[in-house]
């Protein structure tokens, strides 16, 4: 038995028995990631819709990754969750961004699962807020994928306030088999790492346009053609080192105050979902889409990250 109270687990991929709870945007990728390297995997959605589309969408990405689409096909697809959970050693939770929701399905998995772990998907809450009324919260850990999951190598594996040791290792190990990037975020934040650095630019991003200094294509292309360009292969550290520590304090001396330092959404924002502009969904936000120009970008999108993904990720 293992320090966090539970028995003995696979090691490897191939003897793993996953269940992902959430057949969306990111559940059923996720679901191919494990199928694909070979552990037996179990998807549940409430949607018999959703839950249903699962073979097809998975294969259609492992082909499009030049992969064996026959993969999909190894995906067991269960309606209730009862019936899910049956012999898993994993559950991985990719539900609607629902605190409520989260923690009635922790409650549930953790007395459906005694010995297995639990892993939650949220993007920005609190592994320990979403562990709340779990019987057993040391077996708790956060995997927080990027979208799409099949294309992101990093997951972020978060520590709970009570998540055990030897549970986030093992989740390391599993995510590392199945070829994935992970990294330890040894405390339990909002937001973890990837989209607090995210946000903070947004936030920044959103403000240059609601204060007039430039409109959101701009933005955009300053982005992409200029710091975007390193960033993939020099993080801000990285190059804050590179570039020297007593230039980086000089510039934050000077720019910081000037920055914007909100602590809720922009009214902006605000405005523009009271007026029903919603973003590529509703044909408009801070730009204009059409539904050609939405696939266009998704296509460049996962263009882009195809080609990414065959190169060495450090």
């Amino acid at each position: 038995m293992s320090q966090s109270g539970f028995y003995d687990r696979p090691d490897h991929i191939e003897g793993l028995t996953v269940v992902v709870v959430g057949a969306g945007l990111m559940g059923h990728s996720i679901a191919g990631v494990f199928a694909a390297a070979g552990a037996a995997v179990t998807v549940f959605d409430a949607s018999e819709q959703t839950l249903q589309l699962v073979p097809e969408r998975v294969r259609a990405q492992l082909i499009n990754l030049g992969h064996d689409g026959n993969a999909a096909d190894r995906i067991r697809l269960a309606s209730t969750l009862e019936d899910a959970v049956t012999g898993a050693d994993l559950a991985i939770e990719a539900v609607p961004e629902i605190l409520e929701l989260k923690q009635k399905l922790f409650a549930d998995l953790g007395t459906l699962l005694p010995r297995a772990v639990l892993a939650t998907n949220t993007s920005v809450f609190k592994i320990s807020d979403v562990a709340r009324d779990t019987v057993d919260p040391q077996r708790v850990v956060g995997t927080h994928w990027f979208n799409p999951p099949h294309l992101v190598p990093l997951v972020e594996v978060v520590h709970g306030e009570s998540t055990a040791v030897d549970t986030a290792q093992w989740i390391f190990d599993i995510l590392t088999g199945a070829g994935k990037v992970p990294v330890h975020v040894r405390k339990d934040i909002p937001g973890f790492i990837g989209n607090r650095l995210q946000h903070a630019m947004w936030r920044e991003a959103i403000s240059l346009v609601a204060e007039g200094v430039c409109d959101a294509e701009t933005v955009d292309l300053v982005a992409r053609n200029s710091f975007g360009l390193r960033l993939a292969v020099m993080g801000p550290l990285e190059n804050a080192d590179y570039v020297g520590l007593d230039l980086a304090a000089a510039v934050h001396n000077y720019l910081f105050p000037s920055l914007n330092n909100d602590d809720h959404a922009s009214p902006l924002l605000s405005t523009l979902i009271a007026e029903g502009h919603l973003g590529a969904k509703t044909g408009s936000g801070l730009l204009t889409w059409t539904p050609e120009s939405r696939q266009a970008a998704a296509d460049r999108l996962e263009h882009h990250l195809i080609a990414a993904t065959h190169t060495t990720h450090p």
